[in-house]
């Protein structure tokens, strides 16, 4: 069982971030990812992650495909695999049509396409060969120093498409906002996508779930509602479009959102419970273990526990304690087993 936490661009506090992260490492968990959108460079602050932690591994999850070429991906992910000594995963995605569009003033077309060209680029790259395609008849460029450690390389594919992308050229699948009972679906399409893969590998299932932890029922629900309503109104077409027409639940998602409209601090209908308790990880302490279990027994090889922007480093502390708890208790059992 992997274990580790993530951290959305709502979240601003670096100083935090890096902190929470520091304990993470502490209390055993295996993973810390930092998400880029129009916040910090992703690429920095798990630079101070690295410097300030000894094991734990660390992430990209994601950086924008459409922000960064192939080129300065892989002389991130160089250097630092360098300063983590070899902790360093590359998770690309292939953003949204808002961040693509209106902050890195690149046109949204062709996303699978795009995310396709930008996997194999930095992976030729990586692997000390030459820049697959220059233009205007330029040389080919390669590296001029590589990796001591392989980079492993995530994919956050939502459509059908880019999921049997991930099959095909990623080590990882990091899905975020997932319903967890439709994992056999993108374990299918993962399937379908490793066949079309030049070497037989096999992608390991990673969910980025959104944490809606509390210690309170009613301080769990308010979470998972301002996750729901956030994503379905601030982040471009696709979360919405994922929730209410691949998954079938708009009449949820709709509850919800008419429940904080006219300012109103979000609220969780009983009419949205079923979505929440698919897609965010809403319990209390008390019970996240199992909450943390189903979606292993959902299919999950790993699990980064996304966790809430701007909430008080104390509660974001007692969500990563509370993360490792479940970890030490499930090993250990395992092993005593």
């Amino acid at each position: 069982m992997e274990i580790g936490v993530g951290f959305t661009p709502f979240e601003t506090r670096s100083d935090v971030v890096v902190r929470i992260a520091q304990r993470a490492d502490e209390r055993g968990l295996d993973f810390v990812g930092v998400a880029e959108g129009w916040t910090y460079d992703a690429l920095i602050v798990l630079a101070e992650i690295a410097l300030q932690t000894s094991r734990i591994q660390i992430g990209s999850i994601v950086v924008n495909a459409l922000g960064r070429t192939p080129a300065t991906l892989a002389l991130g992910a160089v250097g630092l695999q360098r300063c983590s000594g070899g902790r360093f995963m590359l998770g690309i995605g292939a953003g949204s049509p808002p961040l693509a569009e209106g902050f890195h003033g690149v046109a949204w077309s062709r996303p699978v396409t795009r995310m396709r060209e930008t996997v194999i680029a930095v992976r030729a790259l990586l692997g000390g060969e030459r820049f697959p395609e220059p233009v205007n008849g330029a040389r080919p460029l390669r590296l001029g120093a590589l990796p001591d450690v392989p980079v492993r390389i995530a994919l956050a594919a939502l459509s059908p498409g880019s999921i049997r992308l991930a099959g095909e050229l990623a080590d990882d699948w990091v899905p975020f906002l997932w319903a967890r009972s439709r994992l056999g679906e993108g374990l299918a399409l993962l399937a379908a996508g490793e066949k079309r893969a030049e070497t037989a590998t096999s992608t390991r299932v990673c969910p980025a779930v959104p944490v809606a932890l509390a210690p309170t029922e009613d301080g769990a629900r308010a979470l998972a509602a301002w996750w729901l309503v956030t994503y379905a109104t601030r982040m471009g077409p696709l979360y919405p479009r994922l929730l209410s027409e691949r998954f079938e639940m708009a009449a949820a998602l709709d509850a919800v959102v008419e429940a904080s409209v006219d300012g109103r601090a979000p609220t969780l209908p009983t009419a949205a419970d079923g979505l929440a308790d698919e897609v965010t990880m809403m319990a209390t302490y008390d019970d996240a273990g199992d909450a943390i279990a189903a979606w292993f027994r959902a299919g999950a090889d790993a699990l980064h526990l996304t966790l809430p922007p701007g909430r008080p480093e104390a509660e974001l502390i007692e969500i990563v304690d509370t993360a490792a708890e479940v970890r030490r208790n499930t090993v250990g059992g395992r092993a005593a087993a």
